[in-house]
């Protein structure tokens, strides 16, 4: 017993690290979201930008961690490992960075653009394919914690190019903003 709880402490330390950190960033950008708009406005796209980038960081290496899981044998020590590192990856950077991109975003589109344009229209559809596939990862994560996984490495390999090309069109669209 006394063995798990050491074992725990150093998850039990970094989730806490975690969510002060998360709840810093939440109040600043409340903080933000409630100020003038024009004095504003640089800081929650700035903050929209770094949850945007975490929340990518995830995306591209959960599918990844997905692979080596794959090829790992079922209740080994590898195993294991990989799903508290799927499990932390989810619930400490992707899942929160996904719900700050989206309330940023939608921020930034309502006041500044007011959800006018064909651009932020194919943007937006980009983005809620993205959630969708965040959605697939986090229901993975469940899977093979389960050890229930259905899929092949080769399938999380092709896998692992869905967000890679849903970030691309994003940025082409947020960047040139072709029609």
């Amino acid at each position: 017993m006394q063995e798990r709880q050491a074992s725990t402490l150093p998850g039990r330390k970094a989730a806490i690290r975690a969510g002060v950190a998360l709840l810093l960033f939440v109040c600043l950008g409340l903080f933000l979201l409630l100020g003038d708009p024009s004095l504003t406005y640089p800081w929650i796209k700035s903050l929209h930008v770094i949850a945007v980038i975490s929340w990518m960081a995830g995306l591209l290496y959960m599918p990844r961690l997905f692979i080596y899981h794959t090829d790992a044998e079922k209740g080994s020590v590898q195993s294991e490992t990989f799903k508290v590192m799927e499990r932390r990856l989810l619930t400490v950077i992707m899942n929160p960075a996904m719900v700050l991109s989206w309330i940023f975003g939608l921020y930034l589109a309502w006041t500044v653009h007011h959800f006018m344009g064909g651009w932020l229209h194919a943007k937006l559809a980009a983005v809620v394919l993205l959630t969708c596939a965040h959605l697939f990862f986090a229901s993975s994560v469940a899977r093979f914690g389960r050890d229930e996984n259905r899929h092949t490495a080769r399938f999380w390999r092709m896998a692992n190019e869905i967000p890679t090309v849903l970030m691309i069109l994003i940025v082409i669209l947020v960047i040139v903003q072709p029609f």
